[in-house]
């Protein structure tokens, strides 16, 4: 089960997002359904269309399907996503 606290190791394909800040200006505020994945981007489907967002320098907030909202930073999301849910991520003390 997804939750807070194992989120970076989950599917994120079809989870609610908005990117809450990036180094790319432009990409702040892009809000949608993330409909693919790669090593380096999440491709969220907004109204208007595709856009690609990078991982590294942008911070996301995801919505579980409980409607909990997580502020993920997208530096811990930056690797294969096959890979990533198979690794083990250390918690922050």
């Amino acid at each position: 089960m997804i939750n807070p606290g194992n989120v970076c190791r989950h599917e994120l394909t079809g989870l609610t997002v908005k990117v809450e800040s990036s180094t790319n200006s432009f990409q702040n505020n892009i809000s949608g359904r993330i409909a693919d994945e790669t090593k380096n981007m999440l491709v969220i489907h907004t109204g208007t269309g595709l856009r690609k967002v990078q991982k590294i320098g942008a911070v996301f907030q995801i919505r579980l399907p409980d409607d909990t909202l997580v502020r993920v930073d997208g530096s811990v999301l930056a690797s294969q996503p096959e890979k990533r849910i198979s690794m083990r991520i250390k918690n922050p003390r």
